[in-house]
């Protein structure tokens, strides 16, 4: 992993976080404005990883809700389990 990588991985992990943290959904968008005035490179780098990171949580929440409501049914069908 290239030290460009890291860091963004790192500050993309630190931002979400904040972002919970601070309730504000767009906290990401801010932090690569600042970025991008310095470092277009690190800019693209850290909205790939903010990306890359929101959609895996989207992806995982949807398919977690999907097995969920997949075993709720079969319960309810089948209530001797």
């Amino acid at each position: 992993m290239s030290t460009l990588d890291a860091l963004a991985a790192k500050l993309a992990e630190d931002t979400i976080k904040a972002q919970k943290e601070l309730g504000d959904e767009r906290l990401f968008m801010q932090v690569s404005e600042v970025l991008g005035a310095s470092s277009q490179s690190l800019e693209e780098a850290f909205l790939t990883e903010v990306r890359m990171r929101m959609s895996e949580e989207k992806g995982r929440a949807f398919l977690i809700n999907k097995v969920k409501a997949a075993r709720a049914a079969a319960a309810k069908a089948d209530p001797s389990e």
